[in-house]
């Protein structure tokens, strides 16, 4: 029988076809499967993984969620040596990052389970702080010395490269084990095999701290576009490499994590089909109930203008679009900073540069909206186009200035900039709206009256 797809493997589970089964799933990889996996129910998974060969297991569970690979350890939990053979066959980093996502009893019983180099290492990665290169660095690479030839270091690639994370790149270090330098193995390939591995190096090389944040190493992976760096200590010792797979995970998270911060959510959360409505609920609660009571001046400041209201009515018609028009400038420009703000290409020292070309794009924007805004004002209500023209110059200009502005202020202030986010930047842009229309309203059609007078 020929399984194709992943609803031939669920069928043979509810029909119960062990055999059939164990074969069938041969014919994916582990990818395919990781992904059948995350997306079958608890029974369903812990299932097709006691069937994964040891090889395919090893492959597989790096590439499950979080949730999916902790569901199928409590399952395995009373086949110790099963989870033993697993936990060991991972790749030390993959293995941290599992690990420091547990509880820490949890931590402890499963390290328990480890050989003892295993659980050394484990140890040594988990000692660094969160978040550091330390905790996504591998020990699995290949290191040569420099008076190594071509033909001794090729032999030492074959005796040792096995268990390498990659071999894209050997590393070169003295008998220190402090770097050198690192060499492609293209480099070595098609040299002279006589040829010593410290004539091919310039001693030029970029590496990471095992100390440094990983956001730094995405940034690093970026500029030097490169497949692995080395990980090294205050005395440029090599401890260990990261690879470019990981830094790619990393730069996931951090994405994921700002973009729930822009949207006013606390943290980044976890997928919205597997999380609780509780855990949805702590994540959105605080944001939306504290945006509430900003949203308050609002209406203290519409209050406050009564009698410029009753002035005209059209001037209600036209609050909701302009103070929208204000929040919408601002998120644009938030947007455009936090991005250039994480990418590197500007630094908190460059505001007030882009403060004056963020000021001249503004009132370029707010003009061209104003000359729209006054067509619908001529046939709805022409009385007030000069309001309109110039409130929403005025409003475009602010929502973009606040917009470019907390970004900076929040970098400065060593807070994530991303939680400038765009509800907290529309409801400053809406109060400063709302202000603005009725106070050029109120010096139109009133008169210098006074504003907030019967609040």
């Amino acid at each position: 029988m020929t399984i194709c797809n992943e609803k031939d493997l669920l069928k043979l589970i509810k029909r119960k076809e062990w055999t059939t089964l164990r074969n069938a799933i041969h014919e994916f990889d582990h990818l395919e499967l990781a992904g059948i996996i995350d997306r079958s129910s608890e029974f369903e998974s812990v299932i097709l993984f006691r069937f994964l060969t040891r090889e395919q297991a090893k492959n597989v569970f790096q590439e499950l969620s979080h949730d999916k690979q902790e569901k199928i350890i409590e399952r395995l939990a009373q086949h110790a040596l099963k989870v033993a053979d697993l936990l060991n066959d991972m790749e030390p980093d993959d293995r941290t990052a599992f690990l420091e996502e547990l509880p820490g009893k949890v931590t402890q019983r499963l390290m328990q389970l480890l050989t003892p180099e295993n659980r050394e290492m484990a140890t040594r990665l988990l000692g660094y702080p969160e978040d550091s290169i330390g905790r996504l660095m591998t020990p699995e690479y290949v290191a040569v010395k420099p008076h190594f030839t071509v033909e001794q270091t090729l032999a030492h690639i074959r005796q040792y490269g096995q268990d390498s994370e990659t071999l894209n790149v050997i590393y070169v270090v003295d008998n220190n084990w402090r770097l050198i330098d690192d060499i492609r193995i293209r480099e070595i390939i098609l040299a002279s095999p006589e040829q010593m591995i410290g004539e091919l190096i310039d001693y030029k090389f970029s590496a990471l701290s095992a100390f440094d944040d990983q956001e730094t190493g995405v940034s690093m992976f970026k500029d030097h576009d490169r497949v692995a760096l080395p990980v090294i200590d205050s005395a440029g010792t090599l401890l260990g490499i990261v690879t470019v797979d990981d830094i790619f995970d990393v730069a996931e998270e951090e994405q994921t994590e700002d973009f729930h911060k822009f949207g006013a959510v606390q943290n980044a959360i976890i997928s919205p089909l597997q999380a609780t409505v509780t855990f949805l609920y702590k994540k959105r609660v605080f944001w939306l109930t504290t945006l509430v009571f900003v949203n308050i001046f609002s209406g203290a400041v519409i209050a406050g203008f009564e009698n410029v209201l009753a002035s005209t009515i059209s001037l209600v018609f036209f609050l909701p679009l302009l103070i929208d028009s204000g929040g919408n400038a601002g998120s644009q420009s938030a947007t455009l900073m936090i991005r250039a703000l994480a990418m590197g290409d500007v630094q908190t020292r460059d505001w007030i540069k882009l403060l004056g070309k963020e000021f001249i794009v503004s009132l370029l924007l707010g003009l061209t909206m104003a000359a729209g805004v006054s067509l619908v004002a001529a046939v709805r209500a022409p009385e007030i186009i000069l309001i309109l023209v110039i409130t929403m110059t005025l409003v475009v200009i602010a929502g973009s200035i606040i917009g470019m502005i907390l970004p900076f202020l929040f970098t400065r202030l060593k807070i994530d900039p991303a939680t400038a986010s765009a509800p907290l930047i529309t409801s400053i842009a809406d109060i400063l709206g709302v202000l603005i229309y009725f106070t050029v309203a109120s010096k139109v059609l009133v008169g210098p009256t006074p504003p907030f007078s019967t609040y």
